[in-house]
């Protein structure tokens, strides 16, 4: 059932308590559901835990970068990334991520039937492409880039065998495959690495801030800097294309919200696409951002496997056994969010005192929170005000929506949407750095 229908699973020990033992082969899980018990194995028990083994198993891809990284490297590693994710640093981006919306919509035609998933996935790609290795990927190395993306999360599901140690050495084809995609990622930002360092180039994309970083002296290895900027690419196109496409169709169902969204957008925009200077003036757009989030968190459960025994309300949490934390419960909780399946965005504008402030983590939480949240919120608000000036999105018919929560909650069918007119084509954006 893990496999089957993980959410499924989760829902029906969720039904018996807030902290649940669920056996399983080669190892004990426990999901922990509720906000308080979140944030002590999040936060304030961290140092108890370390990341799950499905996650231990992704270093096959992004190596010791920030998403597995443990103990004193994740903390050196930390210091050295986190001043690149400053506030005005990241501000500098808005320009490149408005362009490349643009040309998405600019390419749209009405009522021509459309995968927005994969839509959102080649604009989201082109935008890492840009900010993380002032690159056009998109035009380069567009087929070698998404090709391995989509083989790295189609086997994901391996991540959960117990056979995994065995069967990926073994020559199959899936393992093959498997390589070949970890390869391409390799060969693409080795590439990148290699022409930075010869050129001596100190540029301000974070691949080259990656290279610059210091501390004490001391920067990062190759090898350092290629895990970052591959955790830092993945996370980054795959986790917005997933919050965009929920976005998407959230709106098509929700008539007023989109059209309360709308109305926002032509009172501030009236005959322009945004900056990163008007995001402070579209509140609603921001909030259906994070309605959307709360309901198809992109990151739809957080594992920590305990290092020592943690106390729990109670409970022991033996050294070995795997705590699961799931945003998708957590956001669904009736006890926290009235009318949880609803799409309410107005809920992010009245607030609620009465919430714990942890039964919101759609990017973790503790010393181990996403590190790019500011970037992904930035992003996200700007591609969707530039999209939803000019267009509005329906669902096609005959349209198949799944979820298949792999390592980020995607639509397993794609999103098959019409896309409709609302405005002539605005001007292109003129000012502002990249």
């Amino acid at each position: 059932m893990l496999r089957r229908d993980p959410i499924a699973l989760l829902e029906s020990a969720a039904a018996l308590g807030d902290v649940v033992r669920i056996p399983m082969p080669r190892v004990t899980v426990w999901l922990v559901n509720e906000p308080s018990l979140v944030w002590s194995v999040l936060s304030t028990g961290n140092r108890d835990f370390r990341k799950s083994p499905t996650l231990q198993n992704a270093k096959r891809v992004v190596g010791e970068g920030l998403l597995t990284a443990e103990g004193g490297l994740h903390r050196r590693q930390r210091r050295l990334i986190q001043p690149i994710f400053d506030r005005g640093r990241i501000a500098s981006n808005g320009t490149d991520m408005v362009r490349e919306a643009e040309r998405v919509a600019d390419r749209l035609r009405p009522g021509e039937v459309v995968d927005v998933h994969a839509e959102m996935a080649r604009l989201t790609l082109a935008i890492v492409g840009r900010t993380i290795f002032d690159a056009d990927v998109e035009a380069r190395e567009a087929g070698d880039v998404a090709d391995a993306l989509e083989e790295v999360l189609s086997q994901f599901g391996r991540q959960f065998s117990p056979w995994l140690p065995i069967t990926e050495r073994l020559p199959t084809p899936s393992t093959r495959r498997f390589r070949r995609a970890v390869g391409a990622f390799d060969r693409t930002v080795y590439g990148l690495i290699r022409e930075r360092r010869a050129a001596g180039d100190r540029g301000d994309d974070l691949l080259s801030l990656l290279l610059a970083a210091q501390e004490e002296g001391m920067g990062m290895s190759d090898e350092q800097v290629r895990d970052e900027a591959v955790t830092l690419f993945l996370a980054g196109h795959e986790t917005t294309s997933a919050a965009l496409t929920w976005t998407w169709w959230l709106l098509s169902r929700y008539h007023e919200a989109e059209a309360r969204l709308h109305e926002e957008l032509d009172r501030v925009l009236p005959d322009r696409s945004p900056t990163v200077a008007d995001l402070d003036r579209l509140p609603y757009t921001g909030a259906v951002l994070s309605e959307s989030m709360r309901l198809r968190p992109p990151a739809w459960a957080i594992g920590r496997q305990a290092i020592v025994d943690h106390e729990l309300a109670g409970r022991t949490l033996q050294a070995g056994g795997v705590a699961v934390v799931s945003p998708w419960l957590l956001h669904h909780d009736p006890r926290w969010w009235p009318d949880p399946g609803e799409f309410r965005p107005e809920r992010w504008l009245e607030g609620d005192a009465s919430r714990p402030r942890h039964a919101f983590i759609p990017f973790g939480g503790g010393a181990r929170m996403c590190i790019g949240e500011g970037f992904a919120r930035m992003e996200a608000r700007l591609l969707i005000a530039t999209i939803a000036r000019r267009w509005r999105f329906e669902l096609d018919p005959a349209a198949r929506v799944e979820l298949q929560p792999v390592i980020t909650l995607r639509p397993r069918y794609g999103m098959a949407m019409r896309p409709v007119p609302r405005r002539a084509r605005a001007p292109h954006p003129t000012t502002g750095s990249r």
